[in-house]
């Protein structure tokens, strides 16, 4: 391999070499003040959300450093923020969960497999140029995957937020769980939570721009330790290990792997939707080209060294990249000055966390649900299409009710069935002539649109294959039944971009049955490749070539000379 394709390759998987030759030195203050914003949100974050995941506190730290360098040698925003994520932390807690015991070494062990797993997946996809994969989900689904995420987060940790024993089950479970055991709460985490809670929704509304979550963090803490610790009767984190964190070897047994993959791929799909959508978000406030399958590529890597050091699964998030572009973020650089802080957090700062008290941790995790919520999309989503706010319902019920791998299984499930419905049921249509001009649209959305007698101006609506020729065949057919007048059929196939061999077959039986009845049939607007395969299935020469036309106006006036026309 020659030396300019070397560095061709190497550019390509380490986007870093591509921009930071081109570093101006005036973006070192904005990227400082950005990481430094960056890791006062990663901190806190990182360890509540690590109580999503199932896992102590302390490895939401081990997670933030490994993912965050991963991604600024590799990632291709500028200012993409990888780390630990609420929706794709739940997925991960639900599947571990089926296999171990919350609390216990095997699942922290578990966890750490599953980010390896996670990443192995991310990394191979994107060698396999599978970016396409995140359009398989919808706007609404995934808008319904999130708000009944919210529900089910909330739920969850409602009773670290009281004190009180949790539960498993669906969110009905839960629910009913906590409303049984209200009168067993105590006063001091009741109260520690709730003020919690208050104050983390009170500062990101009068003033977003100050750091919430450790404000909330440290102020909750200071005051626990002073009245005296777990004594008050509050649960807090106690004894968090300082120094760097321990190579994690993952476990390879094939029968446990096997068991995790389901929640890895769903994990990756989510993550991976999620993490595109906050990547283009920041590159239309910023400029910089994503490349998708780059994206996946450098997500590996990051889960990857996150689980081997003993932390759990990082996504690209849209919160925590708007905190960096909020904060004046030029480049991955910023990413870097978090990694530094967050680092050096690890080795000095974590006996400050000792006397953390769960019910803080419990109001982060809420409050940024709540953050992630909104109703008015769903009110708007019902306005717009009715067809899409029942999928989202759909996704949401099937969170609440069956839980959440299968509510994504569900929203997946339900995105596929639309596509494969409105391929196979194109919208055909007759088409008349706009008056005074060439322009020939649907007449039953401009019935000032001109027909001509004895002539049927039909459009396909889509590509014809062996789902949906029926449909267009009945449809044609229906329009025909209405026009007892027809004489001939102009076929409008500018919709058609393929006709397979099923719908060939089809289409040729269609047009010798309209023959006997007395009817010829001529093409217009038809693709070079679709001509081809018209060709190949006998159409054009039972139609003969000089009936198909270039253009509808065409098609009109050979049939009014022909006398169609009185």
């Amino acid at each position: 391999m020659a030396n300019s394709d070397v560095a061709s390759v190497t550019h390509r998987f380490l986007p870093i070499l591509d921009w930071i030759p081109g570093y101006r030195r005036d973006w070192l203050l904005p990227d400082v003040l950005a990481g430094l914003a960056l890791w006062a949100v990663m901190v806190p974050e990182g360890m509540a959300y690590a109580g999503i995941v199932g896992v102590p506190p302390i490895m939401g730290l081990y997670t933030i450093v490994p993912a965050l360098l991963a991604y600024a040698l590799l990632g291709t925003s500028r200012q993409l923020v990888v780390g630990p994520d609420t929706a794709t932390g739940l997925i991960s807690a639900v599947t571990v969960g089926a296999i171990a015991t919350q609390g216990t070494a095997e699942y922290n062990s578990l966890t750490s497999t599953l980010a390896v797993l996670i990443g192995f997946f991310f990394l191979s996809f994107g060698i396999l140029r599978m970016g396409w994969v995140a359009s398989f989900i919808p706007t609404p689904v995934m808008r319904g995957f999130i708000e009944g995420l919210v529900y089910v987060t909330i739920i969850g940790q409602v009773p670290h937020l009281l004190g009180i024993s949790g539960a498993s089950g669906n969110f009905f479970t839960k629910l009913w769980h906590i409303l049984q055991h209200l009168p067993d709460a105590s006063a001091a985490p009741v109260v520690t939570g709730i003020l919690s809670l208050a104050a983390m929704l009170l500062l990101r509304h009068i003033a977003p721009a100050v750091p919430a979550a450790l404000v909330v963090m440290a102020t909750a803490t200071i005051v626990i330790g002073l009245l005296g610790g777990e004594a008050t009767g509050v649960h807090v984190a106690g004894h968090l290990p300082s120094g760097l964190p321990h190579f994690t070897v993952p476990t390879l047994e094939i029968s446990t792997l096997s068991e995790l993959v389901p929640g890895a791929l769903a994990i990756v799909l989510v993550g991976y939707a999620e993490a595109l959508g906050a990547a283009k978000a920041a590159a239309l406030q910023s400029g910089g080209k994503i490349d998708p399958n780059q994206e996946l590529i450098a997500h590996g890597p990051a889960n990857m060294l996150s689980g081997l050091f003993g932390g759990f699964l990082v996504v690209g998030s849209l919160s925590k990249t708007s905190v960096a572009t909020a904060a004046g973020a030029r480049s991955q650089v910023a990413n870097l000055i978090a990694a530094v802080f967050c680092f050096f957090t690890l080795i000095f700062l974590t006996p400050l966390f000792r006397n953390m008290p769960q019910p803080a941790l419990a109001a982060i995790v809420i409050a940024a649900m709540l953050h992630l919520t909104k109703p008015s999309y769903l009110r708007e989503l019902f306005a717009r299409s009715r067809w899409s706010f029942a999928n989202c319902v759909i996704v949401i019920l099937g969170e609440l009710t069956l839980g959440v791998l299968q509510g994504i299984a569900l929203g997946v499930v339900l995105s596929l069935l639309t596509l494969v419905y409105l391929a196979s049921h194109p919208r055909g249509a007759e088409l008349g002539q706009l008056p005074g001009t060439e322009a020939y649209r649907d007449v039953r959305h401009h019935p000032e649109a001109a027909t001509f007698p004895g002539l049927l101006i039909w459009r396909t609506g889509g590509d014809l294959f062996f789902a949906s020729i029926e449909h267009m065949s009945s449809a044609l057919k229906a329009s025909l039944a209405a026009r007892p007048d027809v004489k001939r059929v102009l076929l409008d196939c500018s919709s058609v971009n393929f006709i397979d061999v099923s719908a060939g077959d089809e289409l040729l039986g269609l047009i010798k049955e309209l023959e006997k009845m007395g009817m010829s049939v001529a093409f217009v607007r038809v693709r070079d490749a679709v001509r081809d395969d018209m060709k190949r299935a006998g159409i054009e020469a039972i139609v003969r070539a000089d009936n198909f036309y270039e253009r509808t106006t065409d098609g009109v006036r050979a049939w009014q000379q022909q006398g169609g026309i009185a």
